[in-house]
């Protein structure tokens, strides 16, 4: 029996981790899958030793803040990895933690695959080379990612990206407005504030601010927040009953609210992609303490924070940054989508080619290909 383990570290992570266990479970059943995640990797049959809820943390200061606990979570991993002796460690996305944790695996004997490895074509370049000496393959989910690690010295697989698997609706929209109890003779508007508590209270509030505003104007409007599974709802009404606006809460087909929504606000990161893929006009907001914003602007290498913005080389959605992410603005933007077809048009334009450069379908199953002939090779051969 082959012994998968699995190591994420936030909501993005569980659920491609999720769509990963499910592809592993069709290719190989009696595969054995375990380590750390979600809920969504419960659901796809991860044994789950190690629940990221709460985990995820964010910047040079908040990480800083978090040493003890992530160290202690590193070795508890490690003698989890000791006692089950897995053919394969998967590690996605969530680096610094995850690269710690494969140079365990490396001197234990275990190979690594890094699936979403370290955005090293933005910054710390020389992450790659690191990547390269310890992990023995990387699934690559960009085309000029997989350049920047095949330079490296990696052994790199351009596996195309997952979210063209992931993202999509499942219902028709007659569907899906009785689904979400919205209306459909009001326009639907999405607030994305992440799924990390720090992002909740950094982010929501000023979402809301911004909300009020759009109603001022636009009062023929309603507003959802889907729930990522690492935060708590009572954290969410929380904030929200401090604004005067009605908000609906949502935990799952998220890709069906995307389809029946006019616009959206949302935190840079991966939900962007997944807005960009269902080509939902979308207003990037980011906060982060100063030091750690200042430190990003001087070793990033892009001229852009949003994926759909960096992915088409050009700004084809808003992009607002610390103090730019104030409601005043997030409102002006959401309202040109609203209310000026032409810049709406435009944006839904260079969404679909966003979606056209992200390769072929069918990633998350050459990444699950990858991952048993890894493991394979490790276990002799034999399954």
């Amino acid at each position: 029996m082959l012994k998968v383990m699995i190591s994420v570290g936030e909501a993005s992570g569980d659920l491609h981790g999720a769509s990963v266990a499910e592809a592993l479970k069709k290719l190989e059943p009696s595969a054995k899958l375990f380590g750390m995640g979600g809920s969504t990797m419960r659901t796809a049959g991860v044994e789950i030793n190690f629940d990221i809820a709460d985990l995820g943390v964010i910047g040079f200061v908040e990480v800083i803040r978090n040493l003890p606990r992530l160290f202690k979570l590193r070795d508890q991993l490690a003698e989890l990895m000791v006692r089950e002796r897995p053919d394969v460690l998967v590690i996605i996305d969530y680096p610094d933690f995850n690269i710690r944790l494969a140079k365990i695996a490396k001197k234990l004997g275990i190979p690594v695959v890094s699936y979403i490895p370290p955005t090293a074509w933005a910054w710390r370049r020389g992450r790659a080379k690191e990547v390269a000496k310890t992990v023995e393959r990387v699934a690559s989910i960009f085309p000029f990612e997989a350049e920047v690690y095949q330079e490296a010295g990696a052994n790199v697989t351009f596996v195309g990206n997952p979210s063209l698997d992931i993202v999509k609706s499942t219902m028709t929209k007659e569907e899906a407005y009785q689904y979400f109890d919205a209306d459909p003779a009001k326009r639907i508007i999405l607030l994305m504030p992440g799924s990390r508590n720090q992002e909740i209270i950094n982010l929501l509030p000023v979402m809301l601010e911004a909300a009020e505003k759009v109603c001022q104007k636009a009062p023929d409007c309603q507003f959802y927040i889907p729930v990522a599974s690492t935060i708590s709802r009572e954290i969410l009404q929380n904030i929200v009953s401090e604004f005067n606006i009605s908000v609906k809460f949502t935990t799952d087909k998220n890709y069906d609210l995307m389809n029946i929504s006019t616009a959206s606000i949302v935190a840079s990161g991966t939900a962007t992609l997944e807005t960009a893929l269902m080509a939902l006009p979308t207003v990037i907001i980011y906060k982060l303490a100063t030091i750690t914003y200042w430190l990003g602007r001087l070793l990033v290498k892009v001229p852009y924070f949003g994926l759909p913005n960096i992915i088409a080389g050009r700004k084809v959605v808003p992009e607002l940054l610390q103090n730019e992410a104030n409601s005043e603005n997030i409102a002006n933007e959401v309202l040109k989508m609203l209310n000026d077809s032409i810049v709406r048009q435009q944006i839904v334009s260079d969404l679909i080619e966003v979606k056209t450069k992200l390769g072929q379908y069918g990633a998350i199953e050459r990444v699950a290909k990858v991952i048993l002939e890894v493991a394979e090779a490790n276990h002799g051969g034999t399954s």
